[in-house]
């Protein structure tokens, strides 16, 4: 049975409207650019992109259309209303800062599981600029636990909309679908290799997307 099945009418009606609403808006206000590249592959697998802005989320999800459950930190709930409200309604993960997140994690598993998408931006926080040093091996871990592909994604130009004064502004905002990677065994060594090539793709495309 799909993961999304069960849902509660908000969530369903959210993955019905927002992505749709968000690339129109996209298009119009910053000239979103979407690449698809080879297109998502069938569920399940785990979302991996950098992470420059709140709106990271909202353009992934209209790229992608149908639910993901991303990870997400518990300290953005509380700061602004539209964020709590989004962070509901799209069903994330919350993640306590500076614990170790067993509890969601088993939650990112068990969704995997049931045949859904999970979210994760491995950098753990908003950046400026991607630094593949920073990158955290969650998402990675998440899909050769579970033997899914790891999808990464190459988010350029929404820290220039939306940055860290958390006010809209005029740009262009471009984002890259990439091809699915694969684990290469289910060790420890095979989440640092997973994760390293996720990180590299990721530097490529923000350097020429830039």
């Amino acid at each position: 049975m799909s993961a999304d099945r069960q849902d509660p009418l908000r969530v369903r009606i959210a993955w019905a409207s927002v992505p749709r609403l968000t690339k129109v808006v996209g298009r119009v206000a910053w000239r979103l650019d979407i690449d698809p590249g080879q297109g998502f592959p069938d569920p399940p697998y785990v979302v991996a992109a950098n992470h420059h802005s709140f709106l990271d989320p909202f353009l992934i999800a209209a790229a992608h259309r149908a639910k993901i459950r991303f990870l997400a930190l518990q300290d953005l709930f509380g700061n602004y209303r539209w964020v709590d409200f989004s962070l509901g309604a799209f069903d994330v993960i919350p993640i306590e800062r500076g614990r170790i997140p067993l509890g969601p994690m088993r939650t990112a598993l068990s969704h995997l599981s049931s045949g859904g998408v999970v979210g994760i931006f491995p950098e753990g926080t908003r950046y400026e600029s991607f630094d593949p040093e920073r990158v955290r091996r969650g998402g990675a871990w998440l899909a050769v636990r579970t033997g899914v592909p790891l999808v990464p994604v190459a988010v350029s130009g929404s820290e220039q909309v939306l940055g860290p004064d958390n006010r809209l502004h005029k740009g262009r905002i471009r984002l890259e679908v990439g091809p699915p990677l694969a684990r290469k065994g289910d060790d420890h060594d095979s989440v640092a290799d997973l994760i390293q090539e996720w990180a590299r793709w990721v530097m490529t495309r923000v350097k020429e997307q830039g």
